[in-house]
């Protein structure tokens, strides 16, 4: 077995996501592939029975190893899948939803987020949930970014990345009718500090570069194809750049993602869903990752959901969720040696 401790952090807490769906599945996967790569070391909050169960269902050799207490996790690690027992109360099937598991989810998480609290794990990373489900037993949050936000009282951006690629959409999961309606000068600079502290803090990088994508078509073409470049987007980047921060555009959009344009900036601004996350799936789809900035705490997610539909049936890639953990465990040594 190899892992990664060089940095010597805390390891990193895993939640169970939905075991409906297939956060099981690429937790087991990343195990397994860690006698062939290098992985940080995580311990999961989840259902010992499930995951061994599920284990021998999918063929992967994991043992899994109970534990009492995250400490335990680095000597664990290299020879067992460290769980602290989070036991379901209804049996998880693979692909079927079952609302009566929702309050272990939801423990899972309360779980993860007390050790990164207590300073026990590094950070959590987040395995997907299914939020109808969670919904329909009281869950009183849109998601978890939006949870570990009033938990820590923080102010959460969403940044996707990939190798080669940081975006943060300015506006996210709304209809796109509604996103000039939605976008101001304040909410651009909002996202545009706090990306610019993230990438300094969490990322090493001492003076980033941010580009900000335009709206409308050829950015507008200085008010013919729309007027939010000029009233809302600019003045945004001209505050961001009277701050201090290395901010440039609004740039056309169908220009700003080639291999060539993505030299010129470390991370970009787009304006909505589609515009941040369509060029990053087209570049590397297999192993994007999620990361909440803005937090007091470090949380990543794969980029993915739960994929109920191949729950179970060892389709389920892993390489996403790996990024997400080596993101998790990079940041956090960044931050353990932050002034």
């Amino acid at each position: 077995m190899s892992f990664d401790d060089s940095s010597h952090i805390d390891p990193l807490a895993v939640t169970m996501g939905d075991p409906a769906g297939i956060g099981g599945d690429i937790l087991l996967a990343a195990w397994a592939l860690a006698q062939e790569t290098a992985l940080p070391p995580f311990f999961t909050i989840d259902d010992p029975d499930r995951l061994s169960g599920l284990a021998k269902h999918l063929g992967l050799a994991v043992p899994v190893k109970t534990i009492s207490s995250p400490h335990e996790t680095k000597n664990v690690f290299p020879n067992a899948l460290p769980v602290i027992p989070q036991p379901l109360i209804a049996p998880a099937q693979p692909g079927h939803l079952d609302r009566r598991n929702a309050p272990c989810v939801i423990a899972s998480l309360e779980r993860a987020l007390a050790c990164t609290l207590s300073g026990d794990a590094a950070g959590i990373v987040t395995n997907p949930i299914h939020k109808q489900t969670l919904y329909a037993e009281g869950f009183a949050h849109p998601g978890h970014t939006e949870f570990l936000a009033e938990a820590t009282n923080g102010t959460p951006v969403m940044m996707l990345s990939c190798p080669g690629l940081r975006v943060v959409p300015v506006t996210i999961h709304i209809p796109l009718a509604d996103v000039p309606d939605h976008l101001t000068s304040d909410i651009v600079v909002s996202r545009g500090r706090t990306l610019a502290a993230a990438l300094e803090r969490d990322f090493g990088l001492a003076h980033p570069r941010i580009a900000v994508a335009a709206l409308n078509p050829h950015a507008g073409e200085n008010g013919a194809l729309g007027s939010e470049e000029n009233q809302i987007i600019a003045p945004a980047v001209q505050t961001l750049c009277d701050a201090g921060i290395n901010a440039t555009g609004p740039f056309p959009a169908d220009t700003l993602f080639h291999a060539e344009a993505r030299r010129g900036y470390d991370a970009v601004l787009a304006m909505y869903h589609d515009q941040a996350l369509i060029p990053l799936k087209t570049i590397d789809f297999d192993n994007g990752v999620n990361t909440t900035l803005g937090l007091p705490i470090v949380r990543t997610s794969p980029d993915h959901g739960t994929a109920c539909d191949i729950a179970g049936t060892g389709k389920a890639n892993p390489s996403s969720f790996i990024a997400a953990l080596r993101q998790a465990s990079a940041i956090a040594a960044h931050r353990a040696i932050a002034p």
